[in-house]
């Protein structure tokens, strides 16, 4: 009897236990019994701390909007399993997703019987059925982007048109390592010999070790700041960004990107840049109008979105410090005049304590911190630690929303921020609610 998508997706899940162990052996010889996929299908590579997603979005609407077939590998999810693994913007459907479980369900069984490559994680056993899935759907270009790292990442079996790697900060540092330098030596690691690499807004150190691999690898590289640049102009009237985009191509002006934040531009001349040089090496004679179609077609959930206008409820998946730093930022810059309310929540592996400490520095702030129902959630009684004057405590965090919405006033903003697995389960609920015409 057929599976249902309750327990495929169950079944995937089952792999999740044996955690995140970095190295290829494993992916290796899945991909060995399921004839090699990444060796048949174009792809562009992107790693990095913050951005990957966004970067991901844009090149892919680029892409699109030169009539390509484009497959995309992402993580996490914010609305629905499937939209890990989609192709033009479209998840994999619930009866191919099956139809790749059973599939694997047994040649993982018998891998599992190997002791060199037994405890085939989850994020491998996907990683291995989107390639699969990209190939036998045939698609011009697949944008796979890593899930932790680089270097001993299991997309990183994948032999590139391109690579991009869009930011390095601390994050991960159990397995990266604890310097910026260390972390940036893991993400130079998607780097191939000869291929044509691009990074976004890095810091000098890091920089320097990504240099440093390229030169070793003979890649050409194109770096923010430099080979490319971006004159950033203003907030765009209705949401999102505006700026002006200088590379080999000549001058992009007033390009608009439709994702609010200042990082948003940064990400988006990444895939500018990507999109130049895929096309030069595919000989693809392209048109400003193309790009700035391209960027306008762009939606990433829970990344600066504007749910609802009243009240102004925003979603900002901000999961590490890095990215919280950029948050305030853009906070400070986008909503001076605002009352704001912070809803936030993390994983009990990030740096909380940090974390906590940024958003503090949000004028006018209120700042309600909860915990969520997740395997890895940082837990209720962690959270009491950090009490204060400028911080209160939800236990629950769907009492805490309804509570916060009722005490807004007309002007305020709502912001829901941390973990991207808290922020999707808010996201849900809000939805839900808005979805029922109840009001927010």
């Amino acid at each position: 009897m057929q599976l249902t998508i309750e327990e495929a997706i169950e079944w995937i899940h089952s792999r999740l236990p044996f955690g995140s162990r970095p190295g290829l052996d494993r992916i290796n010889a899945l991909l060995e019994k399921i004839d090699h996929p990444e060796n048949k299908v174009p792809t562009i590579h992107i790693a990095g701390t913050n951005g990957k997603g966004s970067t991901v979005t844009y090149l892919r609407c680029l892409l699109e909007e030169m009539g390509l077939k484009v497959g995309t590998f992402t993580s996490p999810y914010i609305e629905s399993f499937n939209e890990r693994i989609a192709i033009n913007g479209q998840p994999i459907s619930d009866e191919q997703l099956i139809t790749y479980v059973e599939k694997y369900q047994p040649i993982i069984k018998e891998l599992d019987q190997i002791t060199e490559v037994a405890g085939i994680t989850e994020f491998e056993t996907l990683t291995g059925m989107a390639l699969d899935y990209f190939v036998n759907e045939q698609v011009d270009i697949a944008v796979v982007e890593v899930g932790l790292g680089g270097l001993l990442d299991s997309t990183n079996v994948v032999m590139p048109l391109l690579t991009g790697i869009t930011t390095i900060g601390k994050d991960h540092t159990e397995i990266l390592g604890e310097t910026i330098a260390e972390i940036a030596y893991q993400k130079a690691g998607i780097i191939k010999e000869k291929v044509p690499v691009v990074t976004g807004n890095i810091c000098a150190d890091a920089l320097a070790v990504i240099e440093k691999v390229a030169q070793e690898k003979q890649s050409p590289i194109f770096r923010f700041g430099k080979e490319y640049q971006v004159e950033y102009l203003h907030p765009d009237t209705q949401w999102g960004e505006v700026f002006n985009f200088y590379g080999e191509m000549g001058k992009l002006t007033k390009i608009k990107v439709p994702l609010l934040g200042r990082h948003q531009v940064e990400n988006a001349a990444v895939a500018i840049q990507l999109f130049d040089k895929y096309c030069q090496l595919q000989h693809l004679p392209f048109k400003e109008r193309d790009i700035t179609q391209g960027l306008a077609k762009a939606q990433w959930p829970a990344r600066m979105e504007r749910l609802s206008d009243e009240p102004l409820i925003v979603l900002d998946g901000a999961h590490n410090d890095h990215a919280v730093k950029r948050l305030v930022e853009n906070l400070r810059k986008e909503f001076p005049q605002h009352t704001i309310h912070i809803l936030f929540s993390a994983l009990a592996t990030k740096d909380v304590d940090e974390m906590i400490q940024d958003l503090k520095q949000v004028p006018n702030a209120h700042l309600y911190l909860t915990s969520f129902d997740y395997p890895k959630a940082i837990a209720l009684t962690e959270m009491e630690k950090y009490e204060d004057d400028l911080t209160e405590i939800v236990s629950l965090w769907q009492f805490g929303l309804g509570e916060i919405l009722e005490k807004m006033s007309t002007d305020d903003l709502l912001l829901v921020t941390g973990s991207l697995y808290f922020v999707s389960q808010v996201r849900e609920l809000l939805l839900t609610i808005g979805g029922n015409d109840e009001e927010i």
